[in-house]
């Protein structure tokens, strides 16, 4: 990796007796590993990862990766439309990875079962038949990615002969309502090999606007010549194939094309395919390329265009295309189509009556499209429950960030119910909940709903904390009653259910010293364990842990969750860090709310910042860093109020006698990182920083950030004064900078950490850049996290825990 030294203020530092990181000045350097206590829980194992079956009569518990080596994330990788592919399979570039499958009943007199798989297996996400009887798998080979089906009984695993799979655009696995039948999208027989560069270039790549305003986000790996448009139409055309999963036997399915979406009708007689075609674009990725989206017959033949859409680079910033969107069947069986068409030509700003419509087209498909109803607010999903033709429908006013849910009839058009939940969609303590779903014969899910009643599960956010729970719900009165709420000491949340009233279901219980494990519970109090695994790092057990409630300075409430490192003592006052990422709210009483639980488990993995607890550090962590304000000019105030924030945290818990407040780190990733390069910018609160993967200079952003709806133009003031690169000759205290080279998160471009190390060096201040080969917005590769937890704990052991004391400087002094 590239490290990049900091050259100002060595010798001051030295005659002050600190410990010096090691200095490369713009050079690689070897990995390096953070101490043995840290290593011990990094590499703990890890639990299996856990899948239910639809008919909730068995679990797959996954044996799983943790970290991939670095020589992993180095294959070849093509960088395409906002695609980043495996050109040696076909597949994803590095995917999650699984090594092992075992069966295992749900039921008290079941067993388990493993799936017996060749020794050096590596498979990605299984997909369940729904009715249970199969699960299907990829099978990452080095030269091409296999499907193998297993059944579920036996646990029998074989391949599926002469199916190469191609997952870059779409999903390549799924099956048909029959529930025996699988559609694939495989790599077509006989291709030949993938167009070659051309070594003589034949002219220059030119784009020319047309006059119209088209507004585009920092979008990434996108096509960049001629040569890149042929590799992303061979990689990504796929060849249909049905697959018989009890035989093996295959047939095409369709023409070869670039297949964005597949989706079989209940009745499995009707297909919804969207195809993307040329020409396509130097300026987006593949989801807003020309597309054709159609109902076709099992022969393939047309039946009904839905749409046929041009590049889709008119669409407003915080705005949906025109024409119909978001299309799907209705789940219940035959085939009927409903979707939705903006009536504001997809601008938020535009003040009309009613943002959207829903669109209904029942089969034969001969009929004119048939209007539903009518939507205020925009769009925002549609959840079908098992009751033929009820749906819960959502929409959102951006302008008061407000959420509701309305009871919708697709047999009565133009009638809906008042809303029954309506709620700021940052509310956490009136958040009503999610909809537990079933699986439907035919293969499609659907939201249980018997005798007039919803099952919703919830967080619970409470003043004192998360309490999970499930409630039954009365759609016509409003009424509900509370079927189960996580007890004290404990934190237990509902994954499924197992009856249609909420009688049974399958919870997943934590507490701090207990891991998480499946039990399943009936409305009789019985429970009966599923999974039993212990603890893997029972050295963390002695970390406490404890939310804690302060105001600012503005009388807005705040909280963070305070970890203290094992065996701590009380009365010592620790080097402490601040970790953060700041979100806006609407109003003070949303902001002040409390998340998180003090009963969950402590478990670290990865690059956590609590790490930092086994090097002798108190962390505040997930600390409210909470931007008050309308929607259109919160920004406004942005910096005052994440300094303000940032005082207040730390007296708080200075008054409390944990933290010694002149040793004081503060550190986020992503737009954490671009408060913490602020915090450090405009306050001396802070001895030192750790920014990862940030974006600090927002004229690169010009068509808005985060939830910044302004352009550049429209408000250069605000992008110029909240960015950091602007003020990075205030920057007086370390910070250490992390990026991985090949981020491709919207925004975050790698020049935008690279730039801010070259300003604050220019500008005398002390900074460190590590750049991680390989490495994306988050890290990944077993080397790259043991380097960053040893960058991060070095750097604030030299410049936090063990630097001369000082006073704090007042924020206003700046």
């Amino acid at each position: 990796m590239r490290v990049f030294p900091f050259p100002a203020r060595l010798a001051a530092l030295v005659l002050a007796g600190c410990t010096l990181m090691p200095v490369t000045v713009n050079g690689q350097v070897a990995y390096q590993k953070p101490p043995r206590e840290i290593l011990d829980v990094l590499h703990a194992p890890l639990p299996p990862m856990i899948s239910v079956s639809p008919q909730k009569d068995r679990l797959l518990l996954f044996e799983r990766v943790a970290y991939p080596s670095i020589a992993e994330l180095a294959r070849p990788m093509k960088r395409l439309a906002g695609l980043r592919i495996d050109p040696a399979n076909n597949g994803r570039h590095a995917p999650t990875i699984y090594t092992g499958i075992t069966i295992r009943d749900v039921t008290p007199e079941g067993e388990d079962r493993t799936v017996s798989l060749p020794p050096d297996v590596t498979i990605g996400e299984t997909v369940w038949s729904h009715n249970g009887q199969y699960f299907a798998f990829p099978w990452y080979r080095p030269g091409h990615v296999e499907l193998w089906v297993v059944d579920a009984a036996t646990a029998k695993a074989r391949p599926i002969a002469g199916v190469a799979l191609n997952q870059t655009v779409s999903a390549a696995i799924q099956w048909l309502p029959d529930g025996n039948t699988l559609l694939v999208l495989s790599v077509p027989t006989g291709r030949p090999a993938p167009p070659a560069p051309v070594a003589v270039p034949s002219g220059p790549t030119v784009q020319q606007s047309d006059g119209a305003a088209a507004p585009v986000r920092t979008y990434q790996d996108l096509l960049e010549d001629s040569h890149d448009e042929d590799l992303f139409e061979y990689y990504a055309t796929s060849q249909p194939v049905l697959v018989d999963a009890a035989t093996g036997k295959t047939r095409p399915f369709l023409k070869k094309a670039i297949y964005s979406e597949i989706t079989a009708s209940p009745d499995g007689k009707h297909f919804l395919v969207e195809r993307i075609h040329r020409p396509f674009s130097f300026q987006l990725p593949y989801f807003r390329f020309p597309l054709t989206a159609e109902v076709v017959d099992r022969r393939g033949r047309r039946e009904y265009l839905i749409t046929e859409e041009a590049l889709q680079d008119r669409i407003p910033i915080e705005g949906v295309k025109t024409g119909p969107r978001s299309y799907t069947w209705t789940p219940w069986g035959g085939a009927t189509l409903v979707w939705i068409e903006a009536l504001d030509g997809g601008d938020p700003r535009t003040k009309v009556p009613h943002r959207d419509r829903v669109v209904l087209l029942d089969t034969p498909f001969h009929d004119e499209p048939q209007e539903v109803l009518k939507v205020e607010q925009r769009f925002a999903g549609i959840t079908w429950l098992e009751t033929e033709n009820l749906a819960l429908l959502r929409d959102y006013d951006r302008d008061k960030r407000w959420t509701r849910a309305f009871l919708l009839n697709l047999a009565k058009p133009g009638v809906v119910s008042d809303p029954f939940f309506s709620r700021n969609i940052r509310d956490r303590y009136n958040d009503e909940g999610a909809p537990l779903r079933k699986m439907l014969p035919n293969g499609y899910s659907a939201a249980i709903y018997q005798e007039g009643k919803l099952l919703l599960s919830g967080n619970g956010a409470t003043s004192k904390g998360d309490r999970p729970f499930l409630d039954r719900y009365d759609v016509a009165s409003g009424t509900k009653q509370r079927l189960f709420e996580s007890a004290d000491g404990a934190f237990e949340y509902v994954v499924t259910s197992l009856s249609g009233d909420g009688s049974s279901y399958i919870t997943s219980k934590e507490s701090p010293s207990v891991p998480p494990n499946l039990i399943v519970r009936n409305g009789g109090g019985a429970e009966r364990t599923l999974t039993q695994f212990t603890d893997p790092t029972p050295q963390l057990r002695g970390i406490a842990k404890q939310i804690v409630k302060y105001e600012r300075s503005d009388g807005t409430a705040l909280s963070f969750t305070l970890y203290l490192p094992p065996g701590y003592k009380k009365g010592v006052r620790l080097p402490a860090v601040v970790w953060a990422y700041p979100q806006e709210f609407s109003d003070p009483a949303t902001a002040g709310q409390v998340s998180g639980s003090e009963n969950r488990f402590t478990s670290i993995h990865s690059y956590s910042h609590l790490f930092f607890l086994l090097a002798g550090y108190a962390v505040l962590d997930d600390t409210a860093m909470p931007v008050v304000g309308p929607p259109e000019t919160a920004n406004d105030t942005f910096i005052k109020q994440i300094v303000e924030s940032a005082e207040a945290a730390i007296a708080k818990a200075a008054d409390m006698g944990v933290i010694d407040p002149k040793r004081v780190a503060v550190g986020g990733h992503s737009y954490g990182a671009f408060m913490t390069a602020n915090l450090l910018a405009h306050s001396r609160l802070f001895r030192a920083g750790i920014a990862r993967s940030g974006a600090y200079n927002r004229t690169l952003t010009p068509f808005g950030f985060q939830a910044e709806r302004r352009t550049y133009w429209e408000a250069p003031e605000i992008y110029f004064n909240l960015s950091p690169f602007s003020a990075a000759n205030q920057i007086k205290d370390p910070i250490l900078l992390i990026h991985g080279e090949a981020d491709n998160n919207a925004g975050t471009f790698p020049i935008q950490s690279e730039r801010l190390y070259q300003a604050i060096r220019g500008n005398g201040g002390l900074a460190r850049l590590v750049m991680l080969p390989h490495e994306s917005h988050g890290y990944r590769a077993r080397e790259s996290i043991e380097h960053v937890l040893w960058e991060s704990i070095t750097w604030l052991d030299q410049y936090v825990k063990n630097a001369p004391r000082r006073e704090p400087v007042p924020a206003e002094s700046k």
